[in-house]
């Protein structure tokens, strides 16, 4: 993430967008240190100009992120922006002409396109992109349009022939009155309560207040409140029959239905994703909320308990869908001390993985597929990206969570920003000092692969991500992070041990 809007982007643009998504956990802790301050939140001064659409007041979004601005009126901008990026805009006015306030330092360029309806709905206009000196480096594009009358669903395309970032957008005009409909997940500008422990009086405080606006979810305090006075008057288990001593519980699921849909990145637009391979709750699409996931609890995990959705991007080999034929969800705890650890509040939502990032995977590279069983890895596909397994082998990946959040928010714009690891002495503290369950996805396929590899709908194995959106019973999860987690003893999917 750059934290300098008067930043000098790397030699190499094309390397950009992996540089600051890869490293955006260390660049936020090593700006901020221990300020406590968001840097998603920490928005410079801004100049409210009437008729503004600004940037980042987006309903919904994929690509994108903000950052403080260097414009002349302060505030934010939205950035990381590449070819298939898009931003939509509810609710807005479209008059005879139209602005956009852009920055680039791509030599490549591209354009953007604004459509009404959908991202491939009507075009209005497409504003060229050049050049224009460096990433804070802003300029004023006009173009003239003849937009139907009446409030518009407004979607902002972003298109280049090459893949890197190649744009900033600070605002719009839009010749009419810009007004938007805030998303439905803008929540209440609740401020938060002190983060308990499993041991009142609590002293993991969240250390920065609520960040509001597109993206950010704010957990309703008072149902936290009750969840938290729920878990703290559980007893423990008994421990019995010599368990290992590690802390763990897990989900044992199977693929339920395959969808091009992502109600985390893509809410409310079926179709709008790559392929996704869904495991847990069966009604989950592009419309899944948390009351749709408690109400529809039908799944295919266990325990019954357990009513969350979990999804990764579908695989392919030789052109043909290869389902997972298990994935098991395991929930741990990978710090030091696991007794602070508390049960995740309905409704959270992470992300963890970068579908955009397309790199190669050699041999030895992190984030790597591998093999699992007798025989192991016996070479590489043809591109190298891809592990050939031994016949009593087969394809496997482990996908791992974040340990620590802010104890504050269900989600936040990038689905990430509002978790995040243990400090350097193994403890959720700063920003992230609530600590959850650690989840792990481990995921085997059907397959021992070949010379001719894989693809995933994400595209390279490096864009390998998963998704999870909890709707766990309170009374089911708090037992077992209580029973399992906090007194650190192996426990199976029913929280036995």
């Amino acid at each position: 993430m750059r934290t300098d809007p008067l930043h000098v982007a790397p030699p190499n643009p094309k390397t950009r967008r992996r540089v600051t998504r890869v490293v955006l956990a260390s660049a936020v802790a090593v700006a901020l240190g221990g300020s406590g301050v968001y840097i998603a939140t920490a928005n410079a001064a801004e100049t409210v100009v009437p008729g503004r659409l600004q940037a980042e007041a987006f309903s919904a979004q994929s690509g994108a992120q903000t950052e403080n601005t260097g414009d002349q009126d302060g505030g934010k901008n939205v950035g990381w922006l590449a070819n298939g990026d898009w931003l939509r805009y509810d609710n807005v006015s479209i008059g005879s002409t139209v602005t956009a306030r852009i920055a680039s330092d791509n030599s490549a360029g591209g354009s953007i396109e604004l459509r009404v309806g959908s991202q491939t709905g009507t075009l209005l206009t497409t504003i060229p992109v050049a050049r224009t000196g460096g990433w804070q480096k802003w300029v004023t594009k006009t173009a003239t349009v003849k937009a139907p009358a009446g409030k518009q669903k407004l979607f902002a395309v972003l298109k280049s022939k090459q893949g890197s970032d190649f744009v900033n957008i600070n605002w719009f005009t839009l010749g009419a009155t810009a007004t938007t409909t805030p998303p439905t997940t803008t929540p209440p500008t609740t401020k938060p309560t002190t983060a308990p422990t499993t041991k009142p009086p609590a002293t993991t405080t969240p250390t920065s207040p609520p960040a509001t606006g597109a993206g950010w979810v704010v957990m309703d305090q008072a149902k936290w409140k009750a969840q938290v006075a729920e878990f703290n008057a559980m007893k423990m288990k008994p421990v019995t029959g010599n368990p290992v001593r590690v802390a763990e519980f897990n989900a044992s699921c199977k693929v339920s239905h395959a969808l091009a849909d992502d109600p985390i990145v893509l809410p409310g637009l079926p179709g709008g994703s790559h392929m996704h391979s869904f495991l847990g709750n069966k009604s989950t699409d592009a419309f899944t909320t948390t009351d749709t996931l408690l109400k529809n609890t039908g799944s295919s995990c266990k325990p019954d308990e357990d009513h969350s959705s979990y999804w990764i991007p579908s695989l392919y080999e030789n052109g043909q869908k290869v389902e997972p034929h298990g994935v098991t969800v395991y929930y741990g705890s990978r710090l030091p001390d696991s007794t602070r650890t508390m049960p995740l509040p309905q409704g959270f939502r992470m992300v963890v993985g970068d579908a955009k990032r397309q790199v190669a995977t050699p041999k030895g590279a992190n984030g790597q597929f591998w093999c699992a069983g007798a025989g192991g890895e016996i070479g590489r596909s043809a591109d190298g990206n891809w592990p050939v397994c031994a016949k009593t082998a087969e394809l496997t990946f482990h996908l791992t969570f974040p340990d620590c959040w802010d104890g504050v928010h269900l989600d936040s714009p990038d689905h990430k920003s509002h978790t995040g690891g243990a400090d350097s002495s193994g403890k959720c503290s700063g920003k992230f000092p609530v600590a959850i369950p650690s989840i792990a996805f481990v995921i085997g396929y059907p397959t021992s692969g070949s010379s001719a590899g894989f693809k995933l709908s994400s595209g390279n194995a490096s864009s390998m991500h998963g998704d999870a959106f909890l709707a766990w019973e309170d009374a089911a999860l708090g037992h077992r992070v209580k029973d399992c987690l906090v007194q650190k003893a192996k426990c199976d999917t029913y929280g036995n041990f």
